[in-house]
């Protein structure tokens, strides 16, 4: 059996097989060519077996991974997808067999030599291991396990015990422990064509290798062309199969809960038992693993799972224990029976259907036709439990913390326009914090802006810098407040107050603006009333994103300058002060020259000089620096597309860095100049035209 494999002028494959099985060979196979380094660091993270090469600094992570039994977890919902749907769980195999038949084949031509490729293997010393069929499974939950945002549960008791319960809401915005999008939906009622465009991106942590890869899977099946997720078979998250496309945004739903536990060791065994809601204790499952450590002594980890779930914090004679219950380990589904359908979709009916077996994330979804079928839904599971659940740590030994199953997805009508940004909205119900309405108002506005709307007419959305979120801080320099300034702060005070508001990277007013918004943040923090954050006690380091006091207070910003009152703190005057001291020590430097993309490599390797972006963490180019701690950007665009439903090969699409994960390869960073100036290359399905390229003749 032949699978074809052509690559266009990107380096994205294209590949063509007789059937699904073999498809998914091939996926996996061209995957760990083009990205092995990439998928052992996924591999190795999913089972905690990443310091072993990396060394100290991924115990952290290694710990959480162990207690929270993600590769376990993994391994059950593989069993269980063997029952339940064999056919997947097939075509998973498959695709395993094909990733370690490209990280295995030594073969010198680099055609499945993926660990011979990749130059990180010799430089860490690891030598690339073997996929197991579950190993995709636990790839999907250790990319996603932090999704819902768990640990801001960890920072809301923090902060009850400090401020107090209204305390609370003065923090309620997502921040950088989080990941979003935006999306959009045109009806053909607004474009030229009188077909829908879907268009977005995802906006993730930027890594190296990117987290998605462009693909375009095809067989007598199907023949689909989307962003998939390397380690997992098929396309998930945003797709067009030539009938119909679908794209996603984080839904912000809340589906996890943590559980204060108390545990005793039963005599001088070391049997562990759990307190239950009922008052009686059960028996907790307990052992000790260790985990290898690159350059340094192993480290012992315990791990226990009470009838909630996994230990995540403390331990046997630890006062503070606490456990984590999340969906997936307890209903031994991660919901990759939605694949195939998916790939197999033809119109919107079947995108639904396919997300009725979704797991997780929870996602907002939305999808077209090519017959003018519309959708606007959520898909997850979100159990339904107490609000108290919802918001806070439980007592595991009280009354009414349990799961009473799961909620109805919400769905919505579209008419012409829908807009998805992780705003308040379709899945206001099935969360806590959302992101400010900013970027999906923006959004809307630009769309009905305009009476017509053509696929190459959206990168126009995708980039826009306007920072709405700037009015609350600009707002205490416009009133009396501002005509406290020394002469050089009215002048600063004068230049912000004509400023556009787009944080374009060559804008000097948007590099004072952001000088004095971290100066704000940094004040802040410092006053006494909030400094008592800053030292949350006993959490692992895992966590600490959720709970750093300067982060919070940069995202949360707009809403702590906006309150009513603040614990006696003079805003008007703290802003004036931080306006001052930006006055007297600031170099004048275009918001470009400290906003830097700042990938994240699991190995240092070369350092480029990176190039200045535009937009911020409001903006719908959502380059998200941290205020009051870097102007570095590790969080934005980590994909953009356009998809036509007039014709596939209108789409448009792009990654921040390229289709090959090797540094130094022709197609590993030759997309990041299009993704810094906002323009999206041309899809390209036509297999004619493709055949006029490289080609590659793989027989089984």
């Amino acid at each position: 059996m032949t699978v074809e494999i052509y690559r266009d002028a990107w380096g994205i494959p294209h590949l063509r097989a007789d059937s699904a099985l073999e498809l998914a060979r091939a996926q996996g196979r061209i995957t760990a060519v083009d990205r092995a380094w990439q998928l052992e660091v996924e591999r190795h993270r999913s089972q905690g077996t990443s310091a072993a090469f990396l060394g100290a600094e991924a115990v952290a992570w290694d710990r959480f991974a162990r207690q929270a039994r993600l590769d376990d977890t993994a391994r059950r919902c593989f069993a269980a997808l063997e029952r339940r749907d064999p056919e997947t769980a097939a075509w998973v195999v498959s695709y395993v067999d094909g990733v370690n038949e490209g990280l295995g084949d030594g073969g010198e031509d680099g055609l499945g030599a993926g660990g011979l490729r990749a130059p990180e293997f010799a430089e860490s010393g690891l030598v690339p291991g073997r996929w197991e069929p579950w190993t995709p499974l636990g790839v999907w939950l250790a990319t996603h396990i932090l999704f819902a945002g768990f640990p801001a549960k960890l920072w809301r008791e923090e902060v009850v015990r400090r401020l107090g319960v209204e305390a609370v809401r003065l923090f309620a915005t997502d921040g950088t422990g989080t990941s979003g999008s935006n999306g959009w939906l045109v009806s053909g009622a607004r474009t030229v064509t009188g077909h829908a465009v879907i268009g977005g991106d995802p906006h993730r942590f930027i890594e190296e290798p990117g987290v998605y890869q462009q693909i375009h899977l095809a067989c007598p099946e199907f023949d689909v062309v989307g962003l998939a997720v390397p380690g997992v078979p098929g396309i998930a998250h945003f797709a067009h199969t030539g009938h119909v496309a679908w794209a996603i945004t984080n839904a912000m739903a809340d589906y996890q809960d943590l559980y204060r536990e108390r545990l005793r060791v039963v005599g001088s065994s070391s049997s562990v038992e759990a307190l239950g809601a009922d008052g009686e204790w059960r028996v907790a499952a307990r052992h000790v693993e260790r985990l290898e450590v690159a350059g340094g002594e192993c480290v012992e980890v315990e791990v226990i799972e009470t009838e909630r779930g996994p230990v995540v914090i403390g331990g046997t004679g630890e006062d503070a224990v606490i456990s984590l219950r999340y969906p997936p380990r307890v209903t031994e589904d991660l919901g990759f029976s939605a694949l195939l359908p998916l790939l197999r979709a033809r119109e919107v009916g079947d995108v639904d259907r396919a997300f009725d077996l979704w797991a997780e994330p929870v996602n907002v979804v939305q999808a077209a036709d090519t017959a003018g079928g519309l959708l606007h839904r959520v898909a997850g599971r979100v159990p339904v439990r107490s609000e108290r659940n919802r918001t806070r740590v439980v007592d595991a030994w009280e009354e009414g913390r349990e799961w009473r199953g799961w909620h109805e997805m919400p769905r919505a009508g579209v008419s012409e326009i829908a807009v998805m940004a992780n705003q308040r909205g379709l899945a206001e119900a099935l969360g806590v914090e959302f992101a400010a309405p900013h970027r999906a108002a923006r959004i809307r506005e630009l769309l009905v802006s305009r009476a017509e709307w053509a696929a190459s007419d959206m990168a126009a959305i995708h980039v826009d810098t306007h920072l709405a979120s700037a009015a609350v801080l600009l707002g205490h320099l416009e009133g009396e407040g501002g005509q406290r300034l020394s002469p050089e702060g009215g002048e600063l005070r004068d230049q912000l107050l004509a400023w556009d508001r787009r944080m374009d990277a060559g804008s000097v007013s948007a590099g004072v603006y952001a000088a004095v918004r971290s100066a704000v943040v940094r004040r802040l923090a410092a006053e006494p009333a909030l400094a008592v954050l800053a030292d949350p006690a006993g959490c692992p380091e895992v966590f600490l994103p959720w709970l750093a006091l300067t982060p919070r207070i940069g995202f949360a910003l707009e809403n702590l300058l906006g309150v009513e009152e603040l614990y006696g703190i003079d805003r008007t005057a703290l802003v004036c002060a931080a306006v001052e001291e930006v006055a007297a020590g600031w170099t004048p430097r275009a918001w470009g020259d400290t906003h830097r993309l700042a990938p994240w490599r699991a190995l240092a390797g070369s350092a480029y000089d990176e190039p200045g972006l535009s937009g911020d963490h409001d903006c719908v180019l959502c380059t998200s620096a941290v205020p009051g701690v870097t102007d570095l950007a590790a969080r934005g665009p980590a994909a953009r597309y356009v998809w036509d439903l007039a014709d596939r090969d209108r789409s448009l699409w792009v990654v921040p860095l390229g289709a090959d994960g090797v540094p130094g390869a022709v197609h590993h960073r030759d997309q990041l100049p299009l993704w810094v100036e906002g323009v999206l290359a041309p899809v390209i399905t036509d297999w004619d035209q493709l055949a006029q390229g490289n080609k590659e003749n793989h027989d089984h």
